[in-house]
């Protein structure tokens, strides 16, 4: 379960900025220590709380850098966080698509489930599709909803 875990970490730093030293296996650990000893119903939803931890630790990364970028305080780094350090490619629409993700929760909970294995996981629909137990026209169609959905949010602005 943890080489497809690696897997699906590799998939979304394949989308990272060349010359990142970010490794997936860094990702994955990271987010196994975050997932702890909870049990989970079945396969898919270790997967769906990988991805939701993997989002975490990558936004709260892209949070750090762009609040860094701005004049913020200087902040004492783990050796061990170091290691794991990889900004997004575009960490504003990253932290943009985060916060109204929420929104689209609320809306619809399979969509916004969709949105975090595809956008900030890199899961293909067939991978989707299998993780949350839908045929892959529907994760298609889920995606392509939650796409004009949250182009039509972030246009609206806050």
């Amino acid at each position: 379960m943890k080489a497809v875990v690696n897997k699906m970490a590799a998939a979304k730093m394949v989308r990272e900025r060349l010359g990142q030293t970010i490794q997936p296996t860094a990702l994955v650990h990271e987010a196994w220590m975050r997932l702890g000893e909870q049990t989970f119903e079945s396969r898919g939803h270790f997967f769906v709380a990988a991805a939701e931890a993997m989002r975490r630790i990558l936004i709260d990364r892209a949070r750090r850098k762009n609040r860094d970028k701005r004049g913020g305080a200087p902040e004492h780094l783990d050796v061990a966080e170091v290691e794991i350090a990889a900004p997004l490619g575009n960490e504003n629409e990253a932290m943009e698509v985060d916060g109204v993700l929420d929104q689209l929760a609320a809306h619809d909970a399979r969509k916004a489930e969709v949105v975090k294995l595809r956008y900030f996981v890199g899961c293909s629909f067939e991978e989707t599709a299998s993780l949350l137990g839908i045929s892959v026209p529907t994760a298609k169609r889920d995606w392509a909803y939650s796409r004009a959905w949250l182009r039509r949010e972030l246009a609206a602005g806050p």
